[in-house]
Parts: structure tokens; sequence; C-alpha cells
């Protein structure tokens, strides 16, 4: 069955990490499928985003200030290399640009320590 553990943020970057099961192959055995791929570094990015606008606020994630949220405005993603099922990915955030409600956030996802995918994500956070 797939793990998964929440995106942290640790110094200037954010990592989460997540072990995917052969339901995820898309019909290609041994390797995920790019949808899957895509998703990860999606929920991975708006998260990081987020985790990076409250550390430039001074805040803390689950503090009694408003949540503060973000939405995918877009996602490009190159797929490096083949992504390996039952193997731990490790996929990290690292902050670009903050702008008023817009984040730029790169991304990636590795296993064994080779990067499989690269992304570059535009975030939006929501208006309260």
């Amino acid at each position: 069955m797939a793990t998964t553990q929440k995106s942290f943020l640790l110094g200037d970057r954010t990592e989460a990490h997540f072990t995917p099961d052969k339901i995820y192959s898309g019909g290609v055995p041994d390797d995920v499928y790019g949808g899957m791929i895509a998703s990860l570094l999606d929920c991975h990015g708006t998260a990081s985003a987020a985790a990076f606008a409250y550390r430039d606020r001074g805040r803390v994630m689950g503090d009694d200030g408003a949540p503060i949220r973000f939405v995918t405005a877009s996602l490009q993603i190159d797929f490096r290399k083949p992504t390996p099922l039952g193997e731990e990915l490790l996929i990290t955030g690292t902050l670009k640009s903050l702008d008023g409600r817009k984040a730029q956030v790169s991304l990636s996802l590795s296993a064994a320590g080779v990067e499989c995918a690269y992304g570059e994500m535009l975030a939006v956070e929501l208006r309260a």
C-alpha cells in the first residue's frame, strides 16, 4: 500500500516522502504513471507555497490565524527518468519568488537520489 507524509518546511526547502504502490502504474509495469507524478508535484507545490507564505509572515501552520491556502495557476513538468514503483520518493520544493498573492516554486521528485521529474509552479493565494 502507498504511504505518504505531509510536506514539511526544512530550512530553505520543503520535502515530502511517498512510496507508490503498484496500483499507480497506469499499466506500465514497475513505473509510476505521469498523472500520479503530476498530482504529487501539484499537491506538494501548493503546500510549499503556503509554508513559504507562513514563514514570510512570521507565522506557523496551525496557529490561531486564518489559514493561508494556495491553488495552482500553472504547473510545468519535465519527466526526466522513469519513476519506480515501491520505492520511497522524495519530493522537494524551493521558493523562487513570493510576490503578493503569487508564489513561484521549483519542484523535484526523485527516487534513490535520481531525479525523475522536475517542475515549475505558479501558485496563487486564495482570498480570505
